[in-house]
């Protein structure tokens, strides 16, 4: 499971662990991004955050609880699939979309005692802390883009420095599908 599926890591993961055979159930929000994360992304199934409960959405397509979870966004999406862990399963904590932009500190998790009972593990990851592998990330990743089994999708702003604000802005309200650029040419 990916939250933050049709976001720029998002939208990789969820199409890596279909690469490698598993079933990958996609958060995104709003229906445009949840056919996208199916139909161009390769997730099995597709979850509205924004319009469906989450929960529920995960004892539907997760009967046996989620085995492997990568979070990109925190915040409510992390307490609900705490519910739903499989026994010995395993989160990636990537980032905190969700809680960037708060005006006082967030809550941890409220149901992290779900670790606990699942026997589960939850770690930090950092793109940095690879750096050694990454010559090896690059020849598969561009392996696999050029088979096609891996689709990469950019949402382009022009405008130069001076948009900076506004195209920064775009990755805290989600108006932006896989990789947010900036063409820095005009301005």
């Amino acid at each position: 499971m990916v939250s933050g599926a049709a976001g720029a890591v998002g939208s990789v993961v969820g199409q890596i662990a279909r690469i490698h055979g598993c079933r990958v159930i996609g958060v995104a929000g709003g229906p445009e991004k949840c056919r996208t994360i199916v139909d161009e992304f390769g997730c099995d199934v597709a979850i509205d955050y924004k319009s469906e409960n989450l929960r529920d959405a995960l004892r539907k397509h997760a009967p046996d609880g989620v085995d492997v979870y990568f979070d990109n966004v925190g915040g409510k999406t992390l307490d609900s699939v705490l519910t739903r862990l499989a026994r010995g399963a395993r989160i990636v904590i990537c980032g905190s979309m969700s809680q960037y932009n708060a005006t006082e500190r967030p809550p941890g998790p409220a149901n992290y005692m779900a670790l606990l009972a699942a026997r589960a593990s939850m770690t930090g990851m950092v793109v940095f802390d690879y750096e050694d592998r990454y010559p090896q990330a690059s020849a598969e990743l561009a392996r696999w883009l050029k088979d096609g089994r891996l689709r990469s999708r950019e949402h382009i702003v022009e405008g130069g420095v001076r948009a900076f604000p506004e195209t920064l802005l775009k990755l805290f309200s989600g108006e932006n599908t896989g990789k947010l650029i900036l063409a820095l040419g005009n301005g």
